[in-house]
C-alpha cells in the first residue's frame, strides 16, 4: 500500500518511498526513528500541538533561533501542528491516521484513547496500519511512569556502572535508551511492514526504555541473569578484558585495547616487552584480568617513553586498535579525514545535520528538507488529506 501523491509528496526515491508515516511523537525517540525512516525515503509528517515539540525551544545552543537538540532528529519531515481538544483538528488527526502506513506515538499509554488514536480505533479505520507505540516503562505496571531517558538510565542500572570505582554515579552524556529505542522501533515497524507485505496484516509495534536499556546493557545484564553477579562501576576498566580502558603515555591518555591473546602479543612486542606475553601471570584475557593491577603499572612504564600521537601510530602499524579521547569536534574532524562525509547541507537556508550511518549501494538515503518549522507544510498536509484515496499513489 502506498499513500502519497502529488499534494504532499517529496522526491525520495529510498527503499521506503511511497510510504506515509503519521508521525505523533516528540523529544527523541520517536523523531529519532521517524527521522530515519524519513532519510530511507518515507513521507514523514510530524503532528506537533500548538506549541511545538519541546525541543524546539531547548537552549542553548541554538541556530537561527531554534534548539539544535531540534535539529538533529527532525530532517525530512512536514509539520502541521493539531490541537487534539478541537474537534476540527481533531478530524484531521484522523484521516491522517487514516491514510497513513505508519503511525507512531510516544504518549503515556492509554493516552490517546480519549481522541480515537490508540492502537485499537486506529485500525478500525485502518485496519493494515502499522502502529508504534513508544513508552519509558511499558503499558502494563509502568504505564503511569513518565518516561524519561535519565529515570530510565538510573532505574535500569546504567548509572550503577557509569563513572569512578569510588565516585558518584553518572548518566551516560547522551540521552542514550531514547536513542536506543527510536532503533528498536525502527527494527520493528520493518519487520512489521515486511510481514504485512506478506499476509496484507497490521500489527501494533511496542517498545519501551527499560526494555531497551536491558538488553542493550548485554554482558552486564547477563552477568547477573546468566552468572549471578551484580557488575559494578569500574572507571573506565571493561569487566571482562584487559587492557581496554585509556593508559597514560609521555604525554597523555591513549584507549589500548587487547581483545585477545593475539592482540596481547602484539601489544607487548610493539611497546617492547615481548615478555609480557608469556609471564604465566598474563599470558590469557582470564590471567591478565585477574591480575590486572599487577599488569598495570608494566604497561604505563612502558608506554610512558613515547607520547600519546608515536604510541597511535606505533600500535596502529602494528594492527592494534587503539585511539585518542577526541571532543566531538575532534570526532567529526576524524570522520571527514577517513572521508566518511559527516555532515550533509539540507535545505536553501543550509541546516548542517549529521548523515545518516547507512550505507545502501542501490537506494541510498537522501537529504530533502530541513527540519521543519512548526505547521509549515499545515496547509499542504490538509490539501492532501481532502484528495479522494483513490487518488492516492506512490
Amino acid at each position: 500500500m502506498t499513500s502519497t501523491d502529488a499534494t504532499c509528496v517529496s522526491s525520495a526515491t529510498g527503499p521506503l518511498a511511497g510510504l506515509v508515516v503519521a508521525d505523533f511523537s516528540r523529544v527523541l525517540a520517536g523523531p529519532y526513528a521517524t527521522m530515519l525512516l524519513a532519510d530511507l525515503g518515507a513521507e514523514v509528517i510530524k503532528v506537533e500541538g500548538p506549541d511545538g515539540d519541546d525541543t524546539r525551544g531547548w537552549v542553548p545552543p541554538v541556530r537561527d533561533g531554534v534548539g539544535t537538540y531540534y535539529l538533529a532528529v527532525n530532517r525530512n519531515k512536514r509539520s502541521i501542528a493539531l490541537d487534539l481538544e478541537d474537534p476540527d483538528d481533531l478530524q484531521v488527526a484522523h484521516e491522517l491516521s487514516a491514510r497513513a502506513d505508519i503511525m507512531i506515538q510516544n504518549f503515556k499509554p492509554g493516552g490517546l484513547a480519549r481522541f480515537g488514536l490508540d492502537f485499537d480505533a486506529v485500525r478500525a479505520r485502518n485496519e493494515s496500519v502499522i502502529y508504534c507505540s513508544i513508552s519509558g516503562f511499558g503499558a502494563a505496571g509502568g504505564a503511569k511512569l513518565p518516561g524519561y531517558d535519565l529515570l530510565v538510565q538510573g532505574m535500569s542500572g546504567l548509572m550503577s556502572l557509569t563513572g569512578a570505582a569510588d565516585g558518584p554515579p553518572f548518566r551516560a552524556g547522551i540521552s542514550v535508551f531514547d536513542v536506543m529505542t527510536g532503533l528498536h522501533s525502527v527494527i520493528g515497524i520493518l519487520a512489521a511492514l515486511h510481514h504485512r507485505d506478506l499476509t496484507g496484516a497490521g500489527q501494533h509495534v511496542e517498545t519501551n526504555l527499560l526494555s531497551t536499556a536491558l538488553s542493550t546493557l548485554v554482558n552486564q545484564t547477563s552477568a547477573y541473569v546468566a552468572g549471578g553477579v551484580v557488575p559494578t562501576r569500574m572507571g573506565n576498566a571493561h569487566l571482562s578484558l584487559f587492557p581496554y580502558e585509556p593508559l597514560r603515555t609521555g604525554d597523555g591518555e591513549l584507549i589500548v585495547v587487547a581483545g585477545n591473546d593475539g592482540q596481547f602479543r602484539r601489544l607487548a612486542a610493539a611497546i617492547g616487552r615481548p615478555e609480557l606475553a608469556t609471564d604465566p601471570h598474563f599470558d590469557t584475557v582470564g590471567k591478565r584480568n585477574d591480575n590486572r593491577e599487577r599488569l598495570r603499572p608494566l604497561l604505563l612504564d612502558a608506554l610512558s617513553t613515547k607520547s600519546a600521537q608515536d604510541w597511535f601510530g606505533i600500535l596502529t602499524d602494528a594492527g592494534l586498535p587503539c585511539g585518542p579521547i577526541n571532543t566531538v569536534a575532534g570526532g567529526i574532524q576524524l570522520a571527514e579525514d577517513l572521508g566518511l562525509e559527516p555532515v550533509v547541507d539540507v535545505g536553501d537556508d543550509v541546516v548542517p545535520t549529521v548523515r545518516n550511518p547507512i550505507r545502501l549501494s542501490r537506494t541510498p538515503p537522501s537529504y530533502r528538507l530541513p527540519p521543519p518549522a512548526l505547521d509549515e507544510h499545515g496547509a499542504d498536509v490538509r490539501a492532501w488529506l481532502s484528495t479522494p484515496r483513490e487518488a492516492d499513489r506512490g
